[in-house]
């Protein structure tokens, strides 16, 4: 399946197909100089069967986890582009999850003003959310994607067979994201996760949160305004990732947390179980005013008000724009 995504500045492809990663080379230009930017957590096959495809590759291969995503590591990246002579006809493709897709692409938003980039994501997280959009970033003193760009990529290449060496919390964790386009969107998708299992339906739901975020980001490509609705648990979830004490959650386990205070209670009557059911968790005993003193540092927060996503029905949201002191008690529900 390709699903073509218009951007201010072209437009971009994500294939969608079992064992696309081996056909590589039919689907991006390769036959140049390639930095392959990949992580110690993802199986190094995977890199080296896109570098079998490429007429000059070069793997990069940083430490896995959100700790990697740092000024240093981007650092490393940049001093890789250069040492290896890339110029601005060369490309990088990342092979892995959000936090590589995030690495490589700002630096190459940032080599040479912008070269050509690829992703092509390895993680649930990633397939259904982080590849599509076109936004890059890292994080810098202790503040989650305070530092990056718009940059959308060339194409994606989506290989849900990527996953089957995924363990099932990671699986879990990239359903999060998932869960919160069905929540904002769509009943429909939202009664696959109800239904049975979700893993019988994962080719379903990844396509089905692809068009989700597609329509979004292509109507407001630089969050200026309905792109916000794709924050829905964000904020929380941000927070609650700044705080050391917490740094064993995922992403997607923080953005489960993050849900839950903004709906009403009859979405979250139905939120809950779901999230349940993928093992997420629902709370975290936490210190709770460290992590609304992160909250304000959110890019959503301007002065004492906070523009939050709310969704009051399932497949239905709302852009409130509250008081942080309002935010603060929604969110001490779940802390």
């Amino acid at each position: 399946m390709i699903i073509p995504v218009k951007t201010s500045q072209g437009s971009y492809d994500i294939v969608l197909q079992r064992g696309v990663l081996a056909e590589a080379g039919k689907h991006l230009s390769l036959n140049r100089k390639v930095l392959i930017v990949t992580d110690s957590g993802v199986p190094q096959s995977y890199a080296q069967t896109l570098a079998s495809s490429c007429k000059a590759p070069k793997i990069f291969t940083l430490p896995a986890g959100e700790q990697s995503k740092n000024i240093d590591t981007y650092t490393q990246i940049l001093k890789a582009l250069v040492e290896a002579g890339f110029t601005r006809t060369d490309c990088v493709v990342a092979v892995g999850g959000g936090v590589v897709g995030d690495l490589a692409g700002f630096a190459a938003a940032s080599f040479m003003r912008g070269i050509d980039f690829y992703n092509v994501p390895t993680t649930v997280l990633s397939q259904v959310d982080s590849s599509i959009g076109g936004k890059t970033a890292i994080d810098f003193m202790g503040l989650k994607n305070i530092v990056g760009a718009f940059y959308p990529p060339k194409k994606v290449l989506i290989d849900p067979d990527t996953l089957k060496t995924l363990p099932p919390r990671q699986i879990a964790n990239g359903l999060a994201e998932a869960v919160k386009m069905a929540a904002t969107h769509s009943e429909e998708l939202f009664c696959l996760f109800e239904a049975g299992n979700p893993l019988e339906n994962l080719d379903t739901i990844i396509e089905q949160a692809l068009l989700i975020k597609k329509s979004v980001v292509e109507a407001d490509e630089k969050e200026g305004g309905l792109r916000k609705v794709l924050n829905f648990g964000h904020t929380l979830a941000h927070g609650l990732e700044s705080v050391n004490a917490l740094s064993h959650y995922y992403h997607g386990e923080c953005v489960a947390v993050g849900m839950l205070p903004m709906c009403n209670e009859a979405v979250r009557a139905r939120l809950k179980p779901v999230l349940e059911k993928l093992g997420l968790p629902t709370a975290l005993t936490a210190n709770a005013d460290e992590i609304i003193a992160a909250c304000r540092h959110d890019k959503k927060a301007a002065g004492d008000e906070i523009t939050v996503v709310f969704v009051p029905e399932i497949g239905q949201f709302e852009l409130r724009k509250i008081p942080f002191t309002q935010y603060e008690e929604m969110i001490r529900q779940v802390l």
